[in-house]
């Protein structure tokens, strides 16, 4: 792991992150889902104020992979947490520690800012991210049930007032 570099994005940085993201969609058998744009990610990632950050895993001069991320917050803790949003190493970097590097990094991130917890989400088929992730210590959390609100669905319940 002592080759691989960990680096802030940059506005550059973009049509790579995009890339990654529709490489990790196609994996997730969701490509058709993943239509983000360029100006989206570039507004979201660099605008005056983020709420949202990347990094950029290196080895030497290539991209190996990218993690996405966002800060949360726990009423109960009355702390944030860090909620990693997309974390994606490209087929050619996986078992190089890519992944455990982005992930460190993250968690390094999470304790340098007080936060309670560094948490994510995996697709319950995924057993080999499942496996990595379990190898060093993280649990699943099989006591919350995910919702979600989108698309139509979420237009129509914003517009009821009732």
């Amino acid at each position: 792991m002592a080759d691989l570099n960990i680096r802030p994005a940059t506005p550059a940085d973009v049509p790579l992150i995009l890339q990654f993201i529709r490489e990790l969609a196609n994996y997730e058998k969701e490509l058709d889902k993943a239509v983000a744009t360029p100006e989206q990610l570039h507004e979201a990632l660099f605008c005056e104020h983020p709420t949202v950050f990347s990094v950029i895993c290196e080895r030497g001069s290539e991209a190996a992979g990218f993690a996405l991320y966002f800060f949360n917050f726990s009423t109960w803790e009355g702390k944030h947490g860090l909620f990693l949003e997309d974390l994606y190493v490209t087929p050619a970097h996986r078992g190089s520690g890519a992944g455990k590097a982005l992930l460190q990094h993250l968690a390094r991130t999470a304790v340098a800012r007080d936060c309670a917890r560094f948490e994510w989400n995996v697709l319950d088929w995924n057993t080999p991210a499942i496996e990595f992730y379990e190898a060093f210590g993280a649990k699943p959390q099989s006591e919350w049930i995910g919702y979600r609100l989108s698309g139509d669905a979420l237009a129509a319940f914003a517009g009821n007032a009732d």
